[in-house]
């Protein structure tokens, strides 16, 4: 609902401290792109890639279903650019995830990080008000 092509991650979520933590940080925002079709691998890393604008994190999660050569390309490339690898089974009741990559961290652009925030704030007060 925030209305950008690539700009509408799957999952979003903040990690920040709790109002009790007595050494506060500053809040970092995690997106992950999710895919139950295998077929566009590449597409699906390109939106990963542009959440990085905005996030401190971003995973792309696939299925196992995806080709052996398709996973050894998908996954060399989330290791050269920082993006998180999940693989899950295709099955509702076990999906089995599993991290092939874990995501590096890295600052955002504050531009970025307050116009999702603005648009948020916008569209959906009430997420906006449980995310920050």
């Amino acid at each position: 609902y925030l209305g950008k092509k690539w700009g509408t991650p799957d999952v979003v979520g903040v990690y920040k401290a709790s109002r009790r933590a007595i050494i506060q940080f500053q809040p970092e925002i995690i997106s992950a792109e999710i895919k139950t079709n295998p077929s566009e691998p590449i597409t699906a890393f390109g939106q990963a890639i542009a959440y990085r604008l905005f996030s401190s994190k971003v995973y792309l999660v696939e299925p196992t279903t995806m080709s052996k050569e398709d996973q050894d390309r998908i996954e060399a490339l989330c290791v050269l650019f920082g993006i998180g690898l999940i693989l899950f089974d295709l099955n509702t009741e076990n999906p089995n995830f599993n991290i092939r990559v874990r995501a590096q961290r890295y600052n955002p652009d504050m531009f970025y990080v307050n116009d999702i925030a603005d648009k948020l704030y916008s569209v959906r007060r009430d997420v906006f008000d449980r995310l920050f």
